[in-house]
């Protein structure tokens, strides 16, 4: 446990995964600040999540970034002239090739603007909810990468370098199954009816149910033995 004073900055999307990491965040006592990106993404509905997860947990202050990496492309989730692959197969072989989906460098791009508000703020601890156990094939949700930023952070940081901070990027559910997520978010009260995880949702906002994200949610529920709140699409 951390003092009742710590503060984190946690990366927040409004999906399932940074949901719980938040939930975990101020389980373990932290008090939060929450960062949101609006960077182009074509399902921009999960800002309006993010929104929602935040004001019912009370955060400290919750910012809305905006980005362009949509001005880059090479991704389906910033770019309309890619399609969002759906009803794909053997979506946890993390040998296969990185989906489309993947944006470039942007866990990357979040991890720095979450390192920037921490220094100014005089925070050394910063959650991020990235996962290597159940399917992404993101190089940008490994161990290793979250290694390799933290030892960054420490180098390129006045804080550090002065010895104010000693800077730790925290990864909780980094190695849990979607179904071990699931179980322990709901053991300590996240409400996942608010979270959206869909890559493609419909007009209304509605989850579509086959992109990936979708299938590995509700996968997720069904191995939990529990029922995904959200209402899909009927198309669904």
């Amino acid at each position: 446990m951390c003092s009742e004073t710590q503060k984190a900055i946690v990366l927040l999307s409004g999906g399932l995964d940074s949901a719980t990491v938040l939930g975990i965040a101020q389980k373990t006592g932290f008090r939060c600040y929450c960062m949101t990106f609006r960077y182009g993404q074509r399902h921009a509905i999960e800002i309006e999540a993010a929104k929602r997860i935040a004001a019912v947990n009370s955060v400290i202050e919750h910012r809305l970034i905006d980005l362009d990496l949509a001005q880059f492309g090479g991704s389906a989730l910033t770019d309309h002239d890619l399609d969002v692959p759906k009803n794909r197969q053997n979506l946890e072989n993390s040998d296969s090739e990185i989906p489309i989906t993947y944006v470039p460098a942007r866990n990357t791009i979040f991890l720095s603007y979450a390192l920037a508000w921490a220094e100014v703020l005089g925070i050394s601890d910063i959650f991020i909810g990235v996962n290597m156990t159940d399917y992404s094939g993101y190089p940008d949700c490994r161990a290793e990468f979250i290694e390799a930023f933290q030892n960054m952070a420490n180098l390129a940081t006045a804080a550090a370098v002065e010895g104010k901070a000693k800077y730790k990027i925290h990864t909780p559910i980094i190695k849990m199954s979607k179904a071990e997520i699931i179980k322990h978010g709901t053991a300590i009260g996240v409400d996942y009816s608010i979270t959206h995880s869909c890559y493609a949702p419909d007009a209304k906002g509605r989850p579509c149910g086959q992109c990936d994200s979708c299938k590995l949610r509700l996968k997720g529920f069904a191995e939990a033995d529990l029922t995904d709140p959200v209402e899909y699409s009927n198309d669904s």
